[in-house]
């Protein structure tokens, strides 16, 4: 994640939360009482976002001090404690919501990424998100795909074309649609195109997609459909995958498997921020 970007979005993040002052840490403590509180992990994962809790401080104040113990993409377990932070109090604790929050979600999804990429276990599939992320927060999320082991597919709709079946039925075929889109773009910007059927397949093929995307299509039909695809066209399942059958699609040749689930459906991961000495959250 570019660090500027990072620090413009925590930014607004801190606006929203603290807004005029945060009242509680104001009324009750001094600007020069000094304490360390640590970032403990209450369960089992892949934690990733360590970044936000130096950025967010630095944010805050210029006198915290942050030592993180663990890398993004590592994984945790129980009691773990992945950071350790030092500086005025009422800085760590205002901060501690907006960081945690991110923190916990960024983790749970690195460890469901990671989780599907074990599952599916094939050295030639590579497990990718979608654009199915929390408005706001899609860089953070696509990162934390990262950090699991997996890849990102399009971070918007400027980075690629994807022609899908409404785009098919507006233009009346996959060649249409395919043709107008070559007469417009330049050479760099790659066309993928969603197929359902063998016959899309083939005009898919025959249009000159460079990516084709076999979208709700069982793994034994997928088997046989991506045989007929030439090697220079790159492949993608999607559509009615999640980690439960994924085992299903092990080995059927295609190059990725996209799981909109990896940014929408996820769990975060417990996280707790403990000051020493108090109790224990």
């Amino acid at each position: 994640m570019n660090d500027l970007k990072v620090k413009e979005k925590l930014q607004q993040f801190f606006i929203e939360d603290i807004g005029e002052g945060d009242v509680s840490t104001n009324t009750i403590f001094s600007d020069d009482d000094i304490q360390t509180g640590k970032f403990i992990v209450k369960g089992e994962g892949v934690i990733s976002g360590l970044q936000i809790i130096k950025l967010g401080y630095e944010l805050l104040h210029s006198n915290v001090d942050v030592q993180l113990h663990y890398n993004d993409g590592e994984k945790v377990s129980f009691g773990t404690c992945v950071a350790q932070v030092t500086g005025p109090v009422k800085t760590l604790l205002t901060g501690e919501r907006v960081i945690l929050n991110l923190l916990q979600r960024m983790s749970g999804i690195a460890t469901f990424t990671r989780t599907a990429v074990d599952t599916l276990n094939d050295d030639h599939t590579r497990i990718c998100d979608t654009r199915k992320t929390t408005p706001g927060l899609r860089m953070f999320e696509k990162y934390a795909v990262r950090s699991g082991g997996g890849f990102n597919h399009r971070f918007g709709l400027y980075d690629g074309v994807m022609i899908k079946d409404n785009h098919i039925t507006a233009a009346g075929s996959i060649t249409a649609a395919v043709t107008q889109a070559k007469s417009t773009l330049g050479h760099m910007v790659n066309i993928e195109v969603e197929v359902e059927t063998e016959e899309e397949v083939r005009e898919a093929i025959e249009a000159g997609a460079h990516i084709i995307m076999f979208d709700n299509c069982p793994p034994e039909v997928m088997r046989e459909w991506v045989k007929l695809v030439p090697e220079h066209i790159v492949t993608e399942a999607s559509g009615g995958i999640q980690v439960s059958n994924l085992g299903n699609y092990r080995n059927i040749g295609v190059d990725y498997i996209s799981l909109g689930a990896l940014t929408h459906s996820v769990t975060a991961l417990d996280i707790s921020f403990n000051l020493e000495g108090g109790k224990k959250g």
